[in-house]
């Protein structure tokens, strides 16, 4: 990696779908989708749900609904991603569908809250989880570390990059099998109940049903994690949309049986408030030794989580870079075509939060925020159809119009339930939502010129309902 930051180029739009050198197949896109996901959401909030909701079924029913919700979204992200296929996430995707200064936000908000945040808080996990077995060890020291080597991995090469990946996102999916089939051999297990009941079914019509999700939402962000990198992906009209549902289904799947087995194993009300839930199951289910391997799995869980966001993030500082003259430094790659400049400011970010922020701090007004612009981004398939019908769309949303529809009513229901009960966490990520725009005015201000938002189409006219 230092060799390359030696003799940096100017990429001048380099993550075009024309120009950027296909190189992420299937299997490590959909990797992708699966480690930006299970990460520290599924290990810490079912505690916090546990407050707000009293029955099981509701608290799986969480799982199974925000499943449904990201791969409602998923469907979406397909279409716009095929059809408007360069990297860089809705920053790209905003600022193409309504105005750069949106898409200028968003990149802000993808940057800090969307990846360099929770590359912290996932590191931060790691380092505390690891500390559990080995309490000599600096949990700081040990997060900075694995942010560090997985920015240099990156930064250094795409294939080397994509085997850390693929490996350690199979080491993660084997791992939660292997815990989730230990869990369900118990000899003593939690007498809960998957059958609904009128109290269950009420409960998912509560306000706190909908607080719920946000933390469940937050354990779900990363469904979008290929469209991030489209203008990387080999045969992008056809392994983006299958990238995204792959691994959203699997995630599904994984989700709720894990929480299953969190229940199945501790009684619910060891579990309420707290956020090692996992570190609880662990110990019911290995004896003595339980908090320990279950630290230790989690540990090699969050490397996966770490390297995706590592890998992913800088594509989007690197389109922003590409567009606003004053970030055009941003945009800066080596010799192999890899966003070095921005795999090091990101990694810079990440450090900071490192050493000021923590899990809790981040979680609400992170989530809030994340929410508000995938919703943004989702409602693009309806604008786009209006304003350009004939734009060639290689992949259609599956269930037009009622999947995005179902998507957009669960969040505003979510928005509206989460700003009356964190008003405070909410205003906070609003707070930098407004930092980003100001920002955005700076840059027009003294960047000379407005933003160009290239017109990136795809190239296959074939059509895939699927």
């Amino acid at each position: 990696m230092w060799q390359d930051l030696v003799s940096i180029k100017v990429c001048s739009m380099a993550t075009t779908a024309q120009d950027a050198p296909a190189r992420v197949g299937l299997i490590t896109a959909a990797s992708l989708v699966v480690a930006s996901m299970v990460g520290t959401g599924v290990f810490t909030s079912l505690g916090f749900q546990i407050e707000y909701i009293d029955s099981a079924f509701a608290l799986l029913m969480l799982w199974v609904v925000g499943g449904g919700l990201a791969l409602c979204g998923a469907l979406a992200y397909g279409e716009l991603g095929a059809a408007l296929p360069r990297s860089g996430g809705e920053y790209h995707l905003l600022s193409r569908i309504y105005h750069p200064a949106l898409g200028f936000l968003a990149g802000w908000i993808s940057a800090t809250l969307g990846f360099a945040g929770p590359i912290a808080l996932a590191a931060i996990a790691f380092g505390e989880y690891t500390t559990a077995v080995f309490p000599t060890l600096s949990a700081q020291h040990l997060a900075a570390g694995i942010v560090i080597v997985s920015s240099i991995i990156h930064g250094t090469s795409v294939k080397l990059g994509s085997q850390f990946q693929n490996l350690f996102t199979g080491i993660k999916v084997l791992l939660i099998v292997l815990f989730i089939g230990a869990a369900l051999a118990v000899d003593a297990p939690q007498p809960i109940s998957l059958w609904p009941t009128g109290e269950g079914l009420s409960e998912m019509v509560t306000p706190g049903f909908a607080v719920s999700l946000v933390f469940v939402s937050y354990a779900y962000i990363g469904w979008n994690a290929s469209v991030y990198i489209v203008g990387e992906i080999k045969n992008p009209n056809r392994n983006l949309p299958r990238s995204l549902l792959l691994g959203t289904l699997l995630v599904t799947v994984l989700y709720v049986l894990l929480n299953f087995a969190f229940l199945y194993t501790v009684p619910m009300g060891e579990m309420a408030g707290r956020v090692e839930v996992g570190y609880v199951s662990g110990v019911a289910v290995f004896g003595e030794l339980g908090g320990q391997v279950m630290s230790m799995l989690i540990a090699v869980v969050l490397i996966s989580t770490v390297s995706a966001m590592v890998f992913l993030g800088p594509r989007i500082t690197q389109a922003m870079g590409e567009d606003v003259p004053a970030l055009r430094w941003l945009a800066l790659t080596s010799e192999r075509d890899i966003p070095v400049v921005s795999v090091l400011f990101q990694a810079v970010v990440a450090l900071l939060f490192i050493y000021t922020s923590t899990f809790e701090q981040v979680l609400i007004y992170a989530g809030f925020i994340l929410t508000l612009i995938t919703s943004l981004t989702v409602a693009g398939v309806f604008v786009l159809r209006i304003r350009e019908p004939d734009l060639n769309r290689p992949y259609k949303t599956w269930g037009y119009p009622v999947t995005p529809i179902i998507f957009l009513l669960l969040n505003t229901w979510i928005l509206v339930y989460v700003f009356i009960d964190k008003p405070t966490e909410s205003l906070i990520g609003l707070g930098i939502v407004a930092v980003g725009a100001a920002l955005y005015g700076i840059s027009l201000w003294f960047g000379v010129a407005t933003p160009e938002i290239p017109e990136v189409e795809a190239d296959t006219p074939a059509e895939v309902d699927a």
